[in-house]
């Protein structure tokens, strides 16, 4: 039988067609939980900025002057691999869709629709452009596993552990930050561990 692959807008997505770091499609056929309205929303790293000092974290916000809103493009402007760029993939909640399910993961990882209904007991259901800021509390582009909006439930996937540090977005589709894998476990504040990902593990372990 064939694996399951949903169809990846992540946190950066902007029509690229390359894979990207945190956004999300329309289901067909799925019922939206909820209609949202626009809002203007000016966009910074300063309420992830806060959110990772309450934690003592004194590093640097990586903010570029280009766009990293997919994974190649983060990692170029980060100067690293693809495969280390944490995207983070946003979901509808199967057991309360009015909710986000993010799902941090490697950039070179892709989630399995059979392995996330396995974990999460319902199939994976992309949030919708419209409801990306509403749900996660940052907008398409920018989405993060850090200071997100109420309800939202973080998991990280398992493809991230190969490596001691990653780059995930910092709330804006032009920054990123490093960290180590206990210091994104920590700041996220991630429920756990999950493995709903595939593609990634032919690739050698990384020894950064």
């Amino acid at each position: 039988m064939a694996r399951s692959t949903p169809r990846e807008h992540n946190h950066h997505d902007r029509g690229s067609t390359q894979p990207t770091r945190g956004r999300t499609a329309r289901t067909r056929g799925c019922r939206r939980p909820r209609s949202h309205p626009r809002k203007e929303h000016t966009v910074t790293t300063s309420h992830v900025r806060r959110h990772l000092e309450s934690f003592g974290w004194q590093g640097t916000i990586l903010e570029f002057e280009e766009s990293s809103a997919t994974v190649e493009l983060a990692a170029a402007q980060a100067g690293t691999e693809p495969r280390r760029i944490a995207k983070t993939l946003g979901f509808y909640d199967p057991e309360n869709p009015a909710q986000a399910v993010l799902v941090v993961a490697a950039g070179d990882a892709k989630v399995n629709g059979g392995k996330f209904k396995r974990e999460f007991g319902g199939k994976p259901r992309m949030l919708t452009g419209d409801d990306v800021l509403p749900l996660t509390g940052h907008p398409v582009g920018g989405v993060c596993p850090f200071a997100v909006a109420d309800g939202t439930k973080i998991m990280l996937d398992v493809s991230l552990q190969r490596f001691n540090t990653v780059f995930p977005a910092a709330g804006t589709a032009r920054s990123a930050v490093e960290l180590a894998i206990p210091e994104l476990e920590a700041f996220s504040g991630a429920g756990g561990w999950v493995d709903v990902c595939t593609g990634w593990q032919n690739e050698e372990s990384a020894s950064e």
